[in-house]
C-alpha cells in the first residue's frame, strides 16, 4: 500500500500543477490485491489512518477537492469493509461519502469469477455532493451498469457523475466507453471516470482508459497509454445548459 500512496502523491502533484481543482481517484487506489489486505487496511471514516491522512494532506497542500473512489471503510462486519467513494474538500475534511451499492458478483465470460459481496458490505444511499459550484453524483465501478442510479442523480440536480472503477480487461474492452458515454448522453451531464490499469495481484488485469465525457457524449480527455497518468479537462456549466435546452429530456 505504501508504494501506491507514494505514487498517488506524485500524480496528484502533477495534476494539481497542471490546473486540476477536482481530482477523482480510481477504485481501490490504495490497495488492489487479496481480500485479506482490504480487511487489514480498512479505516474508520473520520479517524486518522494512512489512506485518509494521505488524501487529506494532498487536499490541504494543493487546495483541491479529491474524490477518493474505492476507499476500504470499516463496517460493522470487520471481514467485510465497505467500498466507499469519499469526497475531501480543500481543507482535507470529508464532505460526503457513498458506499458501493451494486456489488460485482459475476462470472465473466472468458475471464474470472468475482464475488464481491463475500468480502464487501453493500451500501444503500444514493449520494450527491457539493463540490465548489457543482452538484456531483457518486458511484463506483459496477454501478455503471445500472442507469436508474444516475437517473436519480440527474433528477436531483447532478451536473457531474463520477465513476471510479477497476473494470476488468475483458469487460472494459467491451463496454467501458459505451456505458460511460451512454450515462453522459442520457443524463446530459459530465462524466468523470477513473480506471485502474495494468496487472495486479492474483493475476487480475484491469482496463484503464480513464476519461472525461461531456454532456453530448463526446470524449474530451482520455488516458490512452498504459501506465500511471491522468486525464484533464475544463468543465463548462454553459455546456450542460446548452445541451439540456437544445435536447430536453425532462418534462
Amino acid at each position: 500500500m505504501g508504494k501506491n500512496l507514494s505514487q498517488l502523491v506524485q500524480v496528484v502533484r502533477d495534476a494539481a500543477q497542471a490546473g486540476a481543482q477536482l481530482i477523482l481517484l480510481p477504485e481501490a487506489f490504495a490497495y488492489l490485491g487479496a481480500d485479506s489486505g482490504r480487511t487489514k487496511y480498512a479505516e474508520q471514516l473520520g479517524r486518522t489512518g494512512p489512506i485518509q491522512s494521505c488524501v487529506a494532506d494532498l487536499c490541504r497542500a494543493w487546495g483541491i477537492y479529491i474524490i477518493a473512489g474505492g476507499l476500504p471503510e470499516l463496517s460493522s462486519e470487520p471481514e467485510r469493509p465497505y467500498n466507499s467513494s469519499v469526497v475531501f474538500n480543500g481543507q482535507g475534511r470529508v464532505e460526503a461519502v457513498y458506499r458501493k451499492n451494486h456489488l460485482f458478483d459475476v462470472n465473466v465470460p472468458g475471464g474470472a469469477c468475482f464475488e464481491e459481496s463475500k468480502t464487501t458490505c453493500r451500501g444503500s444511499d444514493n449520494t450527491l455532493a457539493d463540490v465548489m459550484d457543482w452538484k456531483v453524483g457518486l458511484s463506483i465501478c459496477y454501478d455503471l451498469r445500472f442507469p436508474e442510479q444516475y437517473a436519480w442523480q440527474r433528477k436531483n440536480g447532478a451536473q457531474i457523475l463520477t465513476v471510479p472503477a477497476a473494470f476488468t480487461q475483458v469487460t472494459g474492452e467491451a463496454h467501458w466507453e459505451i456505458l460511460l458515454r451512454a450515462r453522459a448522453i442520457e443524463t446530459q451531464s459530465y462524466v468523470l471516470a477513473a480506471g485502474q490499469e495494468g496487472v495486479h495481484a492474483l493475476g487480475r488485469r484491469t482496463f484503464g482508459h480513464s476519461m472525461i465525457v461531456d454532456p453530448w457524449g463526446r470524449i474530451v480527455a482520455e488516458c490512452t497509454e498504459p501506465g500511471i497518468g491522468f486525464a484533464l479537462a475544463e468543465l463548462e456549466l454553459s455546456e450542460i445548459e446548452k445541451v439540456r435546452s437544445q435536447m430536453p429530456l425532462r418534462s
